[in-house]
């Protein structure tokens, strides 16, 4: 059961209205996340503001996969999980990739388990990360920018997670084939 409702468009808060037709344009569906964070028309507003942000950040459909899933997984979301395996279906990422991110298994090249455990330390260190555990994410080939363009989704994710957690959103139809819990 919900703890927070689920807004349709009809009874959305009137500054969350056009957003949420908005997400049915671009999804083709009412994403269940977008009707609870419709609650608050600016939560929603900044939810798709740094979905937008993120998604245009300097990593590739691949690389936006893992950092989500791997918060996702950390983070134990019931809707996220599954969400985020259709998003990375629709952007041609390997099916296989996705599979060992909810599995919590290995990536399967250096760059991504790099990329895998630099994301999974700052979430679980809150931010503190060791010079080491730094230099060997520049050593795989990236740099201050994508440390940063973690952290932008972190702040997506969390908002996402959280809010998931705490209205236990109902998956989605057509993320359901994906159904995972960890």
């Amino acid at each position: 059961m919900s703890t927070l409702k689920v807004y349709t468009i009809e009874s959305a808060p009137e500054g969350s209205k056009s957003q949420l037709e908005q997400s049915v344009k671009s999804f083709g569906m009412l994403p269940g996340l977008h009707g609870v964070l419709a609650g608050s028309p600016e939560a929603l507003k900044a939810y798709k503001t740094l979905h937008e942000l993120f998604s245009n950040s300097s990593f590739n459909a691949e690389e936006l996969t893992v950092v989500w899933q791997t918060i996702n997984v950390e983070h134990e979301c019931h809707y996220c999980v599954p969400a985020h395996t259709a998003i990375a279906n629709m952007m041609k990422v390997d099916p296989v990739l996705s599979e060992a991110l909810r599995n919590g298994e290995a990536m399967p090249n250096e760059k991504l388990q790099a990329l895998k455990d630099t994301t999974l330390s700052i979430v679980r260190n809150r931010g503190r990360i060791s010079d080491t555990e730094l230099e060997a994410f520049y050593a795989a080939g990236y740099g201050e920018r994508q440390v940063l363009d973690i952290i932008l989704g972190i702040a997506q994710k969390t908002m996402s997670n959280y809010t998931n957690h705490i209205a236990n959103t109902p998956v989605d139809e057509p993320f359901q084939k994906f159904t995972w819990s960890k």
